[in-house]
């Protein structure tokens, strides 16, 4: 990636917030989420296609939405741009629960599905190792981006 923005740490009301979209399926406040990183991100970050990290499929079935697919469609409607879902998860790997040398050691497989935008703004809830981001820089590099920026709305530190 080049570079990479959260807006806040994932405690107090963050960690609330992502827990009463994730968990409670609570999605305007995807929206409140967009708007916070719309609001303090480096202008210059937030320009490209906007890519959601992909759900592992059995946790989108369980759900029935995808919470960082939620936060990357509020974010592209604020900001005006394109929004792509050219990332797939290939495999049903967890990282939640997993130590850190497991997630990096072990990250998610992703792979590009479909034409890969060149400039991408990359979006996901929370960071914790950057295992899945780096995952997901990885093939959006391999499938032709030559701009990789992520955001999340939380880091956990």
């Amino acid at each position: 990636m080049d570079r990479v923005w959260s807006s806040a740490s994932y405690e107090g009301v963050a960690r609330n917030l992502v827990a009463a979209l994730k968990f409670r399926r609570l999605l305007p406040v995807a929206d409140l989420m967009a708007e916070r990183i719309e609001w303090l991100a480096p202008a210059h970050m937030l320009s490209g296609t906007v890519v959601a990290v992909p759900p592992a499929s059995p946790r989108l079935r369980r759900r029935g939405f995808d919470p960082a697919g939620e936060l990357a469609a509020a974010l592209a409607a604020r900001l005006e741009a394109p929004l792509s879902r050219c990332l797939e998860r290939r495999g049903s790997g967890r990282q939640v629960g997993r130590r850190r040398a497991e997630r990096v050691g072990h990250p998610p497989r992703i792979g590009a599905k479909g034409p890969v935008p060149r400039s991408v703004l990359l979006v996901d809830d929370v960071l914790t190792t950057g295992a899945t981001l780096t995952a997901c820089a990885r093939a959006l590099r391999t499938g032709g981006a030559s701009r990789v920026v992520a955001v999340t709305f939380a880091r956990r530190l």
